[in-house]
């Protein structure tokens, strides 16, 4: 992975609103980030590089938007358009020369609470009362056709970097179909915290998982920017960036907003 900032870690200058870069990989497989921990997970091959940026215009809103419908709409799930970017909630984008390839949205925890609180809001004050610091990780979504960890992974880590060192948040909680819950745990370190309920908003069950955000610091310290760890670390953590690399991006996301 390379770091964007005015210039990267191999001294080429770069500039505009690029926060991060990461390889693209691509497999013969068909398959969304979801279908990883029923398959399992393969080697890829590298191509040309996605530019990470924040969703923060309406055509990159839109172009989010219209992964996130195509991805989710294949399962049948019905999904709404992202709005305006509200002030606790940021979009994240990964392109390349074709457009859109991934996305996920970052909310923190406000007045108006937190999208969880529509099912599991019982769930979500049993930590408020107990002075956590809440955020939530909504809308991910990656290309068909691009099996890339790397990229999952450089998602993931710009949220935890937004989350948790600029808003020091101290859990993310997410809601997964059930059948994805496995890989969440196994992967990232997430564990379950609210029994399966029907999700009205994309008509499909789902299950709240909760990730105190001090276990991924622990792994981004020891496994970060290791990728030749990772047939033996099974886990997305040697996928994300270095501790140099998190630093450049903490600073690059403060400049832009």
């Amino acid at each position: 992975m390379v770091l964007f900032a005015k210039k990267d870690l191999v001294g080429k200058v770069v500039g505009g609103d690029t926060i991060a870069s990461v390889a693209q990989r691509t497999s013969s497989v068909s398959l969304c980030v979801e279908d990883s921990s029923k398959r399992g997970l393969q080697d890829e091959a590298v191509g040309k590089r996605f530019k990470l940026r924040l969703a923060d215009s309406e055509d990159r809103r839109s172009s989010a938007s219209f992964l996130i419908q195509r991805r989710y709409a294949w399962r049948g799930y019905q999904v709404d358009k992202i709005q305006t970017e509200e002030p606790s909630r940021i979009t994240l984008a990964a392109h390349d020369d074709d457009g859109t390839a991934g996305t996920i949205s970052v909310g923190l925890d406000s007045r108006d609470g937190l999208f969880v609180d529509e099912l599991y809001r019982a769930e979500a004050n049993r930590l408020r009362r107990d002075s956590r610091h809440l955020c939530e990780f909504t809308k991910l979504a990656v290309e068909n056709g691009l099996r890339s960890r790397p990229l999952l992974a450089a998602l993931f880590h710009l949220a935890f970097i937004y989350a948790r060192r600029i808003y020091k948040c101290t859990d993310l909680l997410i809601e997964v179909n059930p059948r994805h819950v496995s890989f969440y745990r196994r992967m990232l370190g997430f564990e379950q915290f609210g029994q399966q309920r029907l999700d009205p908003r994309v008509n499909a069950p789902a299950v709240l998982l909760r990730l105190p955000l001090a276990h991924p610091e622990t792994e981004i310290a020891r496994y970060g920017g290791r990728s030749d760890l990772y047939r033996r670390v099974r886990s997305l953590y040697p996928y994300f960036y270095s501790q140099r690399e998190q630093t450049g991006i903490e600073r690059r996301l403060r400049e832009l907003g």
